[in-house]
């Protein structure tokens, strides 16, 4: 019996009766069906209760034994400060295999995980959105070797609403409470609900799993989602973003070269204070204050408290930062100032493609019609079907010989999986080869 269908039977989990349908409310044909299914059942407690949290190396090894010892995936999820603290590490980690039950594990107190990693080399990790906690979970030595993306797997299958409670609700019949998504999970002690909450996430997790991995599976999709899964587990740490300055909201507004440098000057100095108080970026100072203070060129520290994000509530020491920050971008050289804009590596942007190339545009408009119809039948994104990148630098620079094997191979060269390439080279084709295009 699974973990869902246990859950189900255990009327002292749940406030409405019903058990969660056996093959997710899919149709026969095509994507999940919205037809009607029994009331939704609350997920109020955890099967074995609220696990104590792992926060010392003894407990810690008596739960790697269990794990190690247990059978089947492993559910992974973990927990960010995102909002509160600098960076993006793991302020809780959370798992379940079936013989080992749930573990909650404070990587605070316990930062290097990587002999759990190790045990758990070799088992599918099941995760949901599994590129937004990879790279917190590698920063504590856990990396998985093959891995289930439940969200994935739902924009492949073609499910309207891909979170997971969306998921959880629409795939196995339960609700999962989502009320504390955003807290301050580096807060300590974590309370009991906020526990509660991070427990109920990884209940059901296999159990999704199992459901989505039959309708890929009936949807004939099921290697796809496999080569999806591999791609994101064979995939390298994310280089460091160039200049995340211009990243700055509200940039749009920018357009001189020395407000540009104040704009960097002030983010840069805003990161050195987050990154030393550990706190949020945008705690220390706003992206619109950022922006006030470079369009405006403020003269002095009394012109720049007259700005909106530099009110009263600005002590004079760091107004005094602040003003710092902008005198050294006003007395830049020319020479030194940023570029108004960042080195394109690859098309230009399509809205210019008209002027530059009326040919490429009419192949992209071709290409991207094309493509959206594809989509629409195989009943998934069309950016999970085709990355938007990839079709753009095709269209902008074909193969000189446009045929299937070409276009294979520019495909291929872009980093587009096998399933990919064998979908989308027939209308790339057609698009590519049509008259005007």
């Amino acid at each position: 019996m699974t973990d869902a269908q246990k859950t189900a039977a255990d009327t002292s989990l749940r406030t409405t009766g019903g058990a969660p349908p056996d093959d997710g409310g899919s149709s026969a044909t095509g994507a999940p069906s919205p037809e009607a299914s029994p009331e939704p059942i609350p997920l109020l407690e955890p099967r074995e209760g609220i696990p104590p949290v792992i926060a010392d190396e003894a407990s810690l090894a008596t739960m790697i034994a269990a794990f190690a010892a247990g059978s089947g995936p492993v559910a992974v999820d973990a927990e960010r400060a995102s909002g509160y603290r600098y960076g993006q590490r793991a302020y809780l980690v959370q798992l379940r295999r079936e013989g080992a039950g749930t573990a909650l594990i404070d990587p605070v107190a316990c930062p290097d995980l990587s002999a759990l990693g190790a045990e758990l080399s070799g088992v599918e990790w099941v995760l949901h959105a599994a590129t937004q906690d990879l790279p917190c979970l590698r920063e504590i030595g856990m990396v998985p070797t093959q891995l289930f993306d439940t969200e994935l797997a739902g924009r492949l299958a073609g499910f309207p609403r891909v979170g997971l409670g969306a998921m959880v609700e629409s795939v196995l019949g339960f609700v999962l409470e989502k009320g504390h998504s955003a807290v301050d999970w580096s807060t300590r002690p974590l309370p009991e609900p906020w526990l509660r909450y991070a427990a109920l996430d990884v209940e059901l997790l296999v159990d999704l799993r199992d459901a989505l991995e039959k309708e890929l599976d009936r949807q004939g999709k099921l290697e796809w989602a496999r080569q999806e899964f591999d791609a994101i587990a064979a995939a390298p740490p994310a280089e460091p973003r160039k200049d995340p300055w211009r990243r700055t909201s509200g940039m749009h507004k920018v357009r001189r070269r020395r407000q540009l440098a104040v704009v960097r000057e002030l983010w840069q100095t805003r990161d050195r204070i987050a990154q030393r108080r550990d706190v949020s970026p945008g705690k220390v100072l706003s992206d619109a204050a950022i922006v006030e203070a470079a369009l405006s060129l403020p003269a002095n520290v009394h012109a720049l408290a007259g700005l909106n994000g530099f009110g009263h509530r600005t002590g004079r020491r760091q107004l005094e930062q602040w003003q710092a920050a902008v005198d050294r971008a006003k007395a830049l050289s020319d020479a030194q100032l940023p570029q108004p804009g960042q080195p394109v590596t690859g098309p230009p942007p399509p809205r210019a493609w008209a002027d530059k190339d009326p040919a490429a545009a009419a192949r992209l408009s071709a290409a991207r019609a094309a493509v959206s119809a594809l989509a629409e039948r195989l009943s998934m994104p069309q950016e999970n079907l085709i990355a938007p990148d990839t079709v753009r630098r095709v269209c902008w620079e074909p193969p000189k010989s446009v045929d299937a094997t070409s276009v294979e191979a520019a495909l291929a060269g872009y980093g587009a999986r096998a399933w990919q390439v064998e979908q989308v080279t027939p209308v790339l084709v057609a698009a590519l080869s049509a008259k005007g295009a």
